[in-house]
């Protein structure tokens, strides 16, 4: 896949998982991984992007796999992030679609 595209829906799959189950880095990395490549290093500034503007925050859960792990929640101001990049998101995608079929590349 596009490393492109990918930076370009990162914030969106984030927030996407993130509002649906409060998680760790780690964890969050698994999702993503299950359906596409990436590499750790990139989630971490992101996670702290999205804390610092205030769309995420932390808390620390204990673990019985060692130290306490830092899990990140999504916010008020998060949800709102996240209904105005799905908006963004479905307005490009259907651009995208309408030059995909003036192209007439099935044909």
């Amino acid at each position: 896949m596009n490393s492109q595209f990918k930076k370009g829906a990162l914030e969106l799959i984030v927030l996407l998982i993130i509002k649906k189950d409060d998680q760790y880095g780690y964890s969050l990395v698994q999702n993503i991984s299950r359906h596409m490549s990436i590499a750790e290093g990139t989630v971490y500034p992101l996670l702290r992007r999205l804390v610092k503007n205030g769309e995420l925050t932390t808390y620390y859960q204990p673990s019985t796999e060692g130290p306490a792990r830092k899990y990140y929640r999504i916010t008020d101001q998060g949800i709102q992030r996240l209904a105005d990049l799905l908006q963004e998101w479905q307005l490009f995608s259907d651009t995208v679609e309408i030059f995909i079929k003036e192209s007439d590349i099935n044909d």
